[in-house]
């Protein structure tokens, strides 16, 4: 099977240092380069054109919404996994309305980094678990319909992740594969975040993602 190529982008040495590691000690990644700021990514990315571009938020020349906003537009076959420090969901929307595929916070790269690359490599979304639910939580109940607003219990991240890869086509086969989990398990976050936002058919779930604009990093630009 082919290796999935990688360029990694962050100016942060250490980092850079520590997320080279965990690239390279995997047989099935191949780190084809590195930047440090997203002024030098971009000429990079078109050059090489990995299947994953891992970029950081927070970078001179160009930062990471803007440098995804230009992978997006340029480099279709590139899907982007943004890495970063910040843990405020209001983050999240805009990186993925730009094109990005995944976000992962840093301090959760030595666990879930591999999973994340392979995830956005297959054509997959992936959102931190740790603030996949906050980030649903955000915009839950805000076209009136019901949802995960006042005197409503909020999402877990588990609950979150499934009822969005449920909305994107995924059966609960593969979401188990995919969050690492047994199929029994997927069927109980489904039912559980189905009961929270009052969504009773796989049709409801689908036009509450729409809704709520779950779909937007799926579409190639």
């Amino acid at each position: 099977m082919d290796r999935i190529r990688v360029v990694l982008a962050d100016d942060h040495p250490v980092v850079l240092a520590g997320i080279r590691a965990l690239l390279n000690a995997d047989p099935e990644v191949e780190l084809v380069g590195e930047a440090t700021d997203g002024g030098e990514a971009l000429p990079m990315i078109r050059a090489v054109a990995p299947d994953v571009a891992v970029v950081d938020v927070s970078m001179p020349g160009l930062n990471g919404l803007e440098l995804t906003e230009r992978v997006t537009g340029e480099c279709p076959g590139t899907r982007v996994l943004v890495l970063t420090v910040h843990e405020d969901a209001a983050y999240v929307q805009p990186l993925m309305r730009a094109g990005a595929r995944g976000y992962l916070l840093k301090r959760s790269a030595a666990d879930d980094l591999l999973r994340a690359v392979r995830a956005v490599a297959s054509g997959g979304v992936y959102l931190d678990p740790s603030i996949a639910g906050h980030a649903l939580a955000e915009t839950s109940g805000s076209d009136g319909r019901p949802g995960t607003g006042e005197g409503r219990e909020p999402l877990s991240p588990r609950e979150a992740e499934t009822l969005r890869l449920i909305a994107q086509g995924f059966s609960n086969k593969e979401i188990a594969r995919r969050i690492d989990v047994s199929v029994k398990s997927v069927e109980t976050y489904k039912a559980r975040a189905a009961e929270k936002l009052g969504l009773r058919t796989r049709a409801e779930i689908i036009r509450y993602g729409a809704a709520h604009g779950w779909f937007d990093a799926l579409t190639l630009r």
